[in-house]
């Protein structure tokens, strides 16, 4: 266990390796889950702020799903997510015609329309993020990869010798900030060394 400020992060996330495999997963982490992405509180106001300028890239059954239900609700379990269509595709997910989920957020990002990139939870998998419910400001950093999905980026990752951490520099920077990431780095050289 790495311990920097009050994150914690497991081994794994060191010494495991991983790298999308799009065109073997088909980006199936966005409809194979108990719930809809997991949202952090500030990310609601994300998703009201640019909810019109990501639409056009979303399909009708996604546009449909979110004006029934909203733009996220609440989990008992998970906290505040995003809907999904009929308990499967995130409301903000739409299928290429290769069979790749794009997320709608995403795509309006990369057009330049909007300034968010799309949930920190998306961005960050397969790390998960859990809280300590008795001490709420202490946070768990996990290595989550889910066991058929993941099996082919794992693969990939193990060929090009890229660890998680690394394959998610730019979601933890996103998340913790560069010196967070410099003192993650330096506690992995550290611990592969030993």
């Amino acid at each position: 266990m790495i311990a920097i400020d009050h994150v914690l992060i497991s081994d794994e996330v060191v010494q495991e390796a991983f790298v999308c495999d799009l065109t073997s997963c088909k980006g199936g982490c966005c409809e194979d889950g108990d719930a809809g992405a997991p949202l952090e509180k500030a990310e609601l106001d994300e998703l009201n702020a640019c909810y019109e300028l990501v639409k056009p890239y979303m399909t009708e059954a996604g546009i449909a799903e979110i004006e029934k239900r909203g733009k996220y609700m609440y989990d008992r379990e998970f906290g505040w997510v995003t809907p999904t269509i009929q308990g499967a595709l995130c409301a903000y997910g739409k299928k290429d015609k290769n069979g790749v989920i794009l997320c709608a957020i995403e795509q309006a990002y990369m057009a330049g329309k909007i300034s968010w990139k799309k949930p920190i939870s998306c961005h960050l998998f397969p790390i998960r993020i859990k809280k300590n419910k008795r001490d709420p400001d202490m946070e768990y950093v996990n290595y989550e990869p889910r066991e058929d999905l993941c099996k082919a980026a794992c693969a990939l990752g193990t060929k090009l010798s890229m660890p998680v951490y690394i394959f998610l520099k730019d979601a933890l920077i996103r998340k913790y900030g560069a010196e967070f990431y410099l003192a993650l780095e330096q506690s992995a050289e550290r611990l592969t060394k030993s």
